[in-house]
């Protein structure tokens, strides 16, 4: 019965934690939920970064703090033990004195790293771990690429028309997907980190990669250009959005626009690296095919988003070929969404 239980309020703790998608990077997405005698009694996720974690907003929403000793706190992630932001929500757990604590999946991240879980049962507070561990790795996966891998979390994102061409010859691909296919995209960069264009994508599409079409905060723009042959009345130089120009000729900073000079040699992952300094958790890469496909060779990718599509080109420019199927199909008007997970 307990474990049932246990499934139960985890997977609304799991609910809870989704809420702070978009929002909480380069933390991760964490929900919380306390229980006294099978009733919930208070909840809250990590809504934004820098604000109080999803244990702090749990217990500040009990209306009656007396019942926390004998109550079960169910929490996705390992609750934190050092000073970050805020305060060590393990040392607020067992200043509570809450009864036992559930966890979905521990912190790998060195600064936690099972020390929360030391802490809570030196105190004499019961733990349990493990419960629907899979679903909270998945939902924080662009978090724990980060810490595991040293990089960020690689979306490949394409639209392909039936014959299977990404662009024309000329480059042009306006407009193979959907109206509806095109705001989802809007969302995802929402919900991204960064967004990642290659040179002839920004030249012969000149896209704004905003958040025009979704509610929420536009990602950093990422363009590579590694000879600096961009005409600069590109609408990714416009300075609206902060914006990082990878290229192998010249460093330079200025307002929303920064130059960085990264080596020939590995060039793809100086940058990623360089994203991993600047704790950038997750990129959506948008094309064109040669960066794509240089991602997929070097085998830096964690998922992939295609929409397939009724138009015909009879000639053009190849899209990327996956071998393996999609894990996901899902019908959109016209179109047809593929996920594919590396």
């Amino acid at each position: 019965m307990e474990q049932q239980q246990d499934l139960q309020w985890m997977q609304r703790a799991l609910d809870l934690a989704e809420m702070g998608r978009g929002h909480v990077s380069p933390n991760p997405m964490v929900g919380c939920v306390i229980v006294h005698n099978n009733r919930i009694i208070g909840e809250g996720f990590h809504q934004k970064y820098g604000d109080p974690h999803a244990e702090v907003n749990a217990i500040n929403s009990v209306s009656n703090p007396a019942l926390l000793p004998e109550s079960t706190c169910y929490v996705t992630l390992e609750p934190c033990a050092h000073f970050g932001r805020t305060p060590p929500c393990a040392d607020l757990l067992v200043a509570k004195n809450v009864k036992r604590v559930v966890i979905a999946s521990m912190d790998t991240n060195p600064l936690v790293g099972g020390k929360g879980v030391q802490k809570l049962k030196d105190a004499g507070i019961e733990v349990s771990t493990g419960v629907l561990e899979e679903e909270a790795r998945s939902l924080n996966r662009r978090f724990f690429t980060m810490i595991e891998k040293k990089r960020p979390y690689i979306l490949l994102k394409w639209a392909q028309t039936a014959d299977g061409f990404i662009a024309r010859t000329n480059f042009d691909s306006k407009w193979i997907s959907s109206e509806q296919s095109r705001m989802m995209v809007h969302q995802w960069r929402a919900e991204e980190d960064a967004i990642m264009v290659g040179t002839n994508t920004a030249q012969y599409d000149n896209p704004r990669l905003d958040v025009r079409d979704w509610h929420g905060a536009s990602p950093l723009r990422l363009v590579i250009d590694r000879n600096l042959r961009l005409p600069t009345d590109l609408h990714l130089f416009d300075g609206s959005l902060p914006t990082l120009v990878y290229n192998t000729k010249k460093q330079k900073e200025s307002k929303n626009l920064n130059l960085v000079k990264i080596g020939q040699k590995d060039f793809l992952q100086h940058i990623l690296a360089d994203l991993h300094e600047r704790k950038v958790q997750s990129v959506l890469v948008e094309g064109g095919s040669f960066l794509l496909n240089t991602f997929m060779a070097l085998g830096l990718w964690d998922e992939a988003r295609v929409f397939e599509c009724p138009v015909l080109f009879n000639e053009g420019i190849m899209a990327p070929s996956l071998k393996d199927a999609p894990t996901e199909v899902l019908p959109l008007q016209t179109d047809v969404l593929k996920i594919y997970q590396h």
